[in-house]
């Protein structure tokens, strides 16, 4: 359906060759947040599999998130915060978990329940409320101070959350019965730090034991941590924000573990924490403590039980790697009887393991385990670098793919319900499947994107690189020569060529209906591929990386004449960023222009776990930094670049692009710098839609189209 209000505030549409919406695409594409609104997200399955919880907008314009509940077949409103009354606004804490999650809705935008699934908690404004699944109205719980990260015990009886840095404890009529209170500034207890929550996936900072009398606490003390501050040049009157950032080769954060009784009794949790400095994954399931242990090299990770009445700890598994052991989101992970399930690396492929037996073959690339119910193991993985399916594993029936359509999928289960959440070709589905057979559906309202991305999908060169291609519609072969975009990210953790319709996928189609041959392709260091592929930029993120994009470029010249390598562009953000400033300084002969977004410019200057693993320590590998690093090739610079970076970016600092333009400056090589005032990591709404349009003015003007 198109949107009235973009369709009347941008008159006429210029359309596709399917009549589809390319004008109001960028107002679309910013009023939506990336197409990410009214998409249902966060499921909880009830362990008789018959609730499904979940929070969804109302909209795919709606910023607003609110819970509902998914019963017999049909949805239901359990607590809109429209309705609710919130406290005082927004934590500083919860606003840099939602800004490490880079969350872009409002309102209810993340839950947590008892086991069985009969009440939710969540925080609105740091007030805390508490939602049930019988139809009653959500009420609010009293708290010591504004509320972050609030989670039910097991039992439902308690309520656990987090305030200023102490963890609480409360009934649920709101009698406190426990508070751990940090013994100096800036120590928090049950948060977890930035390098975790940026670069481990590891969110949380407490876990309740099963029968809800215990909790694993994390104590985070980041006093050895740099500060760095962070300013707002738009508002000279406002002080800088001062942060403790962990740049590559400092001293990260010093982290414990205890177990707390509701009683009060504390008993810290002990491991040789100067040969295995990060807490990687903890969890607490019903054969006690799991906690993951990582060497600040990364090439050991120790999975460690954990005596809950002494601390004790003792080894389960451990796993080597010369690179880096990768860290398997929901590993590792116990089934019912005990079994570890984690991941088992040969060159190729990344298996399942379980109890240290493979359990899929040699080709299925693990990508996640989504959790375990008896002895089944719920996981994703790719067989194709363009798809990610739903796996299960069970001893007896053995191996079963649950997702059907081409595309990136994931799901969530309890009992005999699965629900499978799949973004494919034609958009977003969810799917309820109760003993592998379809039962129903989760509605999705992400907006249309007024434009169909329709990519052909190429392998490419030599090492048979997955791409995408992008014409434009009105575009008839032999009737002239279209420049060419390359739109990369090209770094770990990210794959773009698959078979769904994601946001990037949109971009691209709207800059080839303005006249370019879209090109993206996933090289080496990217995931999916295997341990072998991506580990191939260990000690160089930038070389190889580079060599795939020009190797897919050449390549996909030579198939379509129409295409012009006379006049190349290419533009990424963050990693992309980096790679889109490395093609033109280092490749000017290939590249012809470069719009580089929130780019690490000096690699020494991003956090430690994130680029150690790639690059090893600064003191023991500079030259790994250095080769990784644009800032130094500033004088190399001949082609148009665009510089453009968020003022309150505490990811990636802003201080990479004014050094770097600082750099090219001094160089006297001339160069463009966007800065965007109040933006992260993430562009604000109101910068995407213009910030789209004046890349593809630059672009256009640079390569002549």
């Amino acid at each position: 359906m198109i949107d009235k209000e973009i369709g009347t505030a941008d008159g006429p549409f210029d359309v596709d060759g399917n009549g589809r919406d390319v004008a109001g695409f960028p107002r679309r594409f910013a009023r939506s947040r990336r197409f990410s609104l009214g998409a249902p997200r966060h499921f909880t399955v009830s362990p008789d599999g018959r609730r499904v919880l979940f929070t969804r907008t109302d909209g795919g314009l709606d910023p607003l998130s609110r819970l509902w509940l998914y019963e017999d077949g049909r949805e239901h409103l359990l607590a809109d915060p429209s309705a609710l009354a919130d406290g005082t606004g927004i934590p500083d804490a919860e606003r840099a978990r939602r800004e490490r999650a880079r969350e872009q809705s409002a309102g209810i935008v993340s839950y947590a329940t008892d086991r069985e699934v009969r009440l939710a908690v969540f925080a609105l404004g740091g007030a805390l409320w508490v939602a049930r699944t019988d139809g009653t109205a959500p009420f609010r719980l009293p708290t010591a101070g504004p509320a972050v990260d609030p989670r039910p015990s097991p039992d439902g009886r308690h309520v656990a959350y987090v305030s200023g840095g102490a963890l609480h404890v409360a009934s649920m009529a709101g009698e406190e019965l426990l508070r751990l209170v940090p013994e100096e500034a800036e120590v928090t207890y049950g948060l977890a730090e930035f390098t975790a929550m940026e670069s481990m996936g590891r969110s949380r900072g407490y876990w309740w034991a099963p029968d809800g009398r215990a909790l694993l606490v994390a104590r985070v003390d980041p006093t050895p941590v740099p500060l760095w501050y962070l300013a707002d040049p738009a508002d000279p009157a406002k002080a800088p924000r001062p942060v403790r950032y962990p740049a590559a080769g400092t001293t990260n954060a010093e982290v414990t573990l205890s177990v707390v009784t509701l009683d009060g009794r504390r008993t810290e949790v002990t491991w040789d924490r100067t040969a295995f400095e990060y807490l990687a994954t903890a969890d607490w399931d019903a054969h006690g403590p799991l906690i993951g242990v990582q060497s600040r090299d990364q090439r050991r990770l120790r999975v460690l039980t954990v005596d809950p009445e002494t601390g004790a700890t003792g080894t389960a598994g451990e796993r080597h790697d010369p690179a880096w052991v990768e860290l398997v989101p929901g590993t590792p992970a116990r089934t019912r009887s005990g079994a570890l399930v984690e991941p088992l690396e040969s060159r190729d492929t990344r298996r399942l393991g379980v109890d240290g037996r493979p359990v899929t073959p040699e080709g299925l690339h693990l990508d996640a385990v989504l959790g375990t119910d008896g002895e089944r193991v719920l996981f994703t993985a790719w067989e194709d670098p363009t798809e990610c399916h739903v796996w299960s594993y069970e001893p007896g029936p053995g191996l079963t793919r649950l997702s059907r359509e081409p595309g990136r999928h994931t799901a969530v289960m309890g009992g005999p319900t699965v629900v499978l959440d799949g973004r494919t070709p034609d958009g977003h589905a969810v799917t309820v499947l109760r003993d592998g057979e379809p039962a129903g559906s989760i509605a999705s309202f992400v907006a249309d994107p007024l434009l169909a991305p329709r990519p052909e999908f190429l392998t490419l060169g030599e090492r048979e690189l997955p791409g995408m291609l992008f014409l434009p519609s009105w575009h008839e072969a032999g009737t002239g020569k279209l420049p060419v975009l390359l739109c990369p990210y090209g770094g770990p953790g990210v794959r773009l060529v698959v078979r769904e319709r994601a946001w990037w996928t949109c971009v691209a189609r709207w800059f080839a209906e303005q006249g370019f041959a879209v090109l993206i392709v996933d090289g080496r260091g990217t995931p999916g591929r295997g341990p072998a592929w991506e580990k191939a930029v260990r000690g160089d993120q930038l070389t190889p990386v580079l060599e795939d994009q020009v190797d897919a470029l050449r390549a996909v010249c030579e198939r379509y004449p129409d295409l012009d390598p006379g006049r190349v562009g290419i533009r990424g953000w963050s990693f992309g960023g980096t790679v889109a400033a490395a093609a033109v300084l280092r490749l000017p002969e290939v590249f012809h222009a470069a719009v580089s977004g929130a780019a690490p410019t000096d690699q020494r200057w991003y956090d430690t776990h994130w680029k150690e693993r790639f690059l090893g320590h600064p003191d023991e590998e500079p030259e790994n930094y250095a080769r990784s690093s644009t800032i130094g090739d500033a004088p190399l610079l001949r082609r148009p670049l665009l510089l453009v970076h968020g003022m309150a970016d505490d990811n990636v600092a802003v201080a990479h692009t004014l050094r770097m333009s600082a750099a090219l400056l001094a160089a006297g090589r001339s160069h463009s710098v966007l800065p965007l005032v109040g933006s992260t990591h993430m562009a604000a709404e109101d910068t995407t839609e213009n910030l789209l349009l004046f890349e593809l003015d630059f672009l256009k003007k640079a390569l002549g189209r």
